[in-house]
């Protein structure tokens, strides 16, 4: 029988995960310090260089998706009038909130989701997440905050990070006034530079499975990428990744499939199923088949972090993103990493309520095919609303999908 082959690494990110929601819940109990509450791919560099606990909603809705719970809790969000058709992180979290609940209870022993002093966003992803905010602005009464990015970019020009700049410097008075720290720029640098490191360590940690066969997976990179959103800035997601690292190197040394076997390599593009993230990794491997790649796992990967220039290497950063850019751009960024990591084929998850991280509906994987000779298969789901995906008929279409794959690369000497 196939298995998913646990990395030592593992426990330790447990403990750091552990510490993360702990830190922050006991922040909020405390009235001499502060928390902010952060989009994913937002000013988090920002937010620590003032002192702040930070606590990202997002990865608390990807929680929820992964227990199978989110479903329990997106009608209750339906019914305040948020609709089902928007995302269902937002729906999710907001709906465990009304009800009371959290994941954190059981994992932690947390009370519920610690209370903000202030919210801040980057609608880099999609304007939903501002909206989520201003849902927990309002009912807490604190400050909402945050920068409004352009989308479709094509190529990322200097006016488009000139005007990323201004609007990160305006949300300093604020940071201000809810911390009761002055700005500080040397300490800004310091954030910025263990964050770089962050991404660079990550990155090497994820292109190991261009490594044939591939030491890890798209569904073990979206378990061990967890530090690498709530913890980049400190030093302790550095050590993490370098561990992570040194384990991987050894595994690419020693020849150690992460699917033993390996006849096919395939690039996932879209959201986690979240609630069927183990039973894919599974099926996955019955097929023999290793997800080497994937766009969103690359999302924490910020090249252009340097912290002689914090400011303007933040906004080119969060400017570059994969979700933030033209369809061109996304065509030339997966055409290179189909090459870099000998894909055989592209699945695309549709995500019913993320159609901003959805690439299936406007031609690109036609084009893409055309243009690199890379079959596809598009498969329909959510990231956290199971409702919306046919699990017997996304594996009844992948396996054939697969079949037709034929001998891959690895047999054919490519």
């Amino acid at each position: 029988m196939p298995e998913i082959k646990p990395f030592r690494a593992q426990k330790r990110m447990k403990e750091l995960m552990a510490g993360h929601f702990r830190g922050v819940d006991a922040a909020a109990k405390d009235p001499d310090r502060k928390v902010a509450w952060c989009t994913s791919v937002g000013p988090a560099e920002l937010l620590h260089s003032f002192g702040f606990e930070v606590y990202y909603p997002e990865n608390h809705g990807a929680m929820l998706g992964a227990t199978r719970s989110a479903e329990k809790y997106i009608p209750l969000a339906n019914a305040l009038g948020y609709s089902p058709d928007i995302c269902s992180y937002l729906t999710s979290d907001i709906g465990a909130f009304l009800a009371g609940e959290t994941p954190l209870q059981r994992a932690y022993g947390l009370e519920g989701v610690p209370r903000p002093d202030v919210l801040v966003y980057n609608t880099n992803q999609c304007r939903d997440v501002k909206d989520w905010f201003s849902f927990y602005g309002r009912r807490f009464g604190v400050p909402v905050i945050g920068v409004n990015s352009p989308t479709g970019i094509s190529e990322v020009t200097q006016a488009h990070v000139d005007a990323m700049v201004a609007q990160f410097k305006a949300l300093i008075p604020t940071l201000e006034e809810v911390s009761g720290r002055r700005f500080d720029p040397d300490r800004f640098r310091e954030v910025m530079r263990l964050s770089a490191e962050t991404s660079d360590l990550w990155k090497e940690c994820l292109w190991q499975a261009s490594h044939r066969p591939a030491p890890l997976t798209f569904f073990d990179a979206c378990i061990l990428m967890g530090p690498a959103v709530v913890l980049r800035g400190t030093p302790e997601a550095v050590a993490f990744y370098k561990e992570l690292l040194a384990e991987l190197k050894e595994r690419v040394d020693g020849g150690v499939a992460a699917v033993e076997g390996e006849r096919h390599r395939v690039y996932w593009e879209g959201m986690p199923v979240w609630g069927k993230l183990r039973d894919l990794a599974l099926f996955f491997q019955e097929l023999r088949t290793a997800v080497v790649v994937s766009t969103y796992c690359n999302s924490w990967v910020f090249d252009a972090f340097d912290p002689a220039e914090p400011f303007e290497s933040m906004a080119r950063a969060y400017l570059e993103l994969f979700i933030v850019r033209s369809d061109d751009a996304k065509e030339r960024i997966m055409a290179r990493l189909i090459e870099e990591f000998q894909v055989d084929g592209v699945v695309y998850h549709d995500a019913k309520t993320c159609p901003h991280n959805s690439n299936t509906r406007y031609g690109l994987p036609q084009r893409l095919k055309e243009r690199t000779g890379v079959p596809f298969i598009v498969i329909y789901g959510d990231l956290n609303d199971l409702r919306c995906f046919s699990e017997e008929q996304a594996k009844t279409n992948i396996e054939a999908f697969v079949e037709q794959l034929g001998p891959g690369r690895a047999a054919a000497g490519g």
